[in-house]
């Protein structure tokens, strides 16, 4: 017979893949603004929320906080290393030196505290109970924090009628990480993992249902703008086109043309 920690394992090792999925879904949204060299609307603050819940997970799965918590290990550091590479192409590709500065300031504010946190915690603490519990507390903070934050690309969802600024996957994919890490918390129950991953699941559900009902208007939206600018183009051309033809006819007319 299969024991629960078996099984637990194997539903840890589904959600690092599962998670790794999270982390590279926004991918194509990244070779996008490379290829545009510039962030244009899309929001730094799910990748830096993203980046601070890695962080912290990091310290909660050190063996001197909670014991065996190698899965949560190796997925963290994976994504720790993934979404700084995203925060940092926010820095290289921000439109103003404004928007540069305060992802700047986010990340070193993040940095500063976790590094904090950490000392704190195991310069003052003297058992992983109370190591586990404190560090725990602010993952679940910070955890929801992760989720909720595409709460603003959500109103922006709602305000414009239109998802091109919440890619599906990054949506797809938090909602099938928080659903398979709230299984994997309550095969042997650990309420800090619980509780963040249960709301990611709620969170997730809403961003897919806004998708369902703008998906549409998006379409017609983008439609739109490549119809509007292809006339704008061939205006141009025709604009071109007539200025050159004038030029021409003056050519043709007596004494038209260059001086001899």
């Amino acid at each position: 017979m299969v024991s629960t920690d078996a099984i637990r394992t194997a539903v840890g090792i589904l959600g690092n893949g599962i998670a790794l999925a999270l982390f590279l879904s926004p991918l194509p949204t990244f070779v996008k603004i490379c290829k545009k060299r510039s962030v244009e609307d899309f929001s730094a603050v799910p990748y830096v929320a993203t980046l601070l819940n890695c962080m912290m997970w990091l310290v909660y799965g050190l063996p001197a906080v909670h014991p065996h918590s190698t899965l949560v290990l190796t997925i963290n550091g994976s994504g720790l290393a993934i979404e700084l590479a995203y925060v940092l192409l926010f820095l290289v590709y921000a439109r103003s030196g404004k928007q540069r500065a305060r992802v700047a300031a986010m990340l070193a504010a993040e940095a500063a505290f976790v590094v904090a946190v950490a000392l704190l915690v195991l310069t003052t603490l003297r058992t992983h109970e109370r190591r586990s519990m404190v560090v725990g507390v602010l993952c679940v903070v910070f955890g929801t924090m992760m989720y909720a934050a595409p709460l603003s690309v959500m109103k922006l969802v709602i305000q414009t009628k239109s998802v091109e600024y919440m890619p599906l996957t990054l949506s797809l994919a938090s909602f099938f990480n928080g659903l398979c890490w709230t299984a994997y918390a309550l095969i042997r129950f650990d309420l800090y993992i619980t509780i963040p991953n249960a709301l990611g699941v709620i969170f997730a559900v809403a961003q897919l249902l806004l998708y369902a009902v703008y998906y549409k208007s998006t379409q017609r939206q983008i439609a739109d703008r490549k119809r509007k600018a292809a006339e704008a183009e061939m205006a141009e051309v025709v604009v071109v086109k007539a200025a050159a033809a004038a030029v021409d006819t003056n050519d043709d007319k007596p004494g038209g043309g260059a001086a001899q």
